[in-house]
C-alpha cells in the first residue's frame, strides 16, 4: 500500500503541475480554451467512479453467493467512493461548461446521465441506513448495486450517445486514445498519469473505506 500511496500522490501532484505549465489540451476545439485543463481532471475522475460502480456490482454478486460481511463492506465502500468520484466529476464537469459554453448547467445528455448516477447512488445509501436488519440490508443492498452496475454503462456510454452532445469533440479525443490518437504525445503522457494517478487514488480510499467499515462493524460482525 505505501507504493500505491507514494504513486498516488506523485503522479496526480505531478499532473496538477503540468496541467497548469503546458497548454490547454483541447485549445483547438470548441469546449478547449484555458478550461479544458480540466481534461486532466474531469474525465480520468469520471471513468474511475465507472469502474468503481462496477467494481461494487461485482462485490455484490460475490455476496449473494457467499454471504460474508466483508464483500458487503467492499461493495458499500465501491459504491461510496464512486459516487463521490461522481460529484467531482459533476463539479469539475460544470467549471468547465461554464468557460466553454457559458453555463454550468446546459441539460446536456452527459451532464444529465451522470447527475441521474448520483441521485441513484445517493439513494442507495439513504436506503441502506434505513434498513436496520444487518441481513436483509446486505442483501438488499446487493441487488440494489447488481442493478446499478446494469445501468451504469448505458448512463455513462450508451445513451449519452444516442442524443446531440457538447461532449462530442472532447468524446473523439478520448475514445480514439486506446487506437489512433488524436492527442499530442504530451497531452497523451499527462493523460495517462491522471488516469494511473487517480486509479492509485481509488485503491488507496477503497482498501481504507473496506478497513474502516470493518472496524464500525465491530468484530462480532462476521458471525451475524
Amino acid at each position: 500500500m505505501l507504493l500505491v500511496r507514494i504513486g498516488a500522490i506523485v503522479l496526480i501532484t505531478a499532473v496538477t503541475v503540468l496541467a497548469f505549465v503546458t497548454g490547454p489540451p483541447l485549445a483547438a476545439m470548441q469546449s478547449g480554451g484555458e478550461a479544458s485543463r480540466l481534461f486532466y481532471f474531469h474525465v480520468p475522475i469520471a471513468q474511475v467512479s465507472f469502474l468503481s460502480f462496477m467494481v461494487a456490482a461485482v462485490y455484490a454478486i460475490v455476496y449473494l453467493r457467499k454471504r460474508r460481511p466483508d464483500h458487503d463492506r467492499a461493495a458499500a465502500t465501491a459504491a461510496e467512493i464512486g459516487l463521490i468520484f461522481s460529484i467531482v466529476a459533476l463539479v469539475t464537469g460544470a467549471l468547465w461548461a461554464k468557460q466553454a459554453w457559458g453555463a454550468y448547467w446546459n441539460w446536456d445528455p452527459r451532464q444529465l446521465f451522470l447527475f441521474a448516477l448520483v441521485l441513484f447512488y445517493g439513494a442507495f445509501f439513504a436506503l441502506r441506513q434505513a434498513t436496520t436488519n444487518p441481513d436483509t440490508k446486505r442483501r438488499v443492498s446487493a441487488v440494489y448495486l447488481i442493478f446499478g452496475g446494469a445501468i451504469s454503462p448505458f448512463l455513462f456510454f450508451v445513451l449519452p450517445r444516442l442524443y446531440r452532445s457538447l461532449h462530442e469533440d472532447a468524446n473523439q479525443v478520448v475514445m480514439a486514445a486506446g487506437s489512433q490518437s488524436t492527442m499530442s504525445p504530451q497531452v497523451a503522457s499527462i493523460f495517462g498519469a491522471s488516469t494511473l494517478g487517480f486509479l492509485l487514488l481509488y485503491v488507496w480510499m477503497f482498501k481504507l473505506g473496506v478497513a474502516a467499515a470493518r472496524i464500525e462493524d465491530g468484530p462480532d460482525a462476521d458471525g451475524e
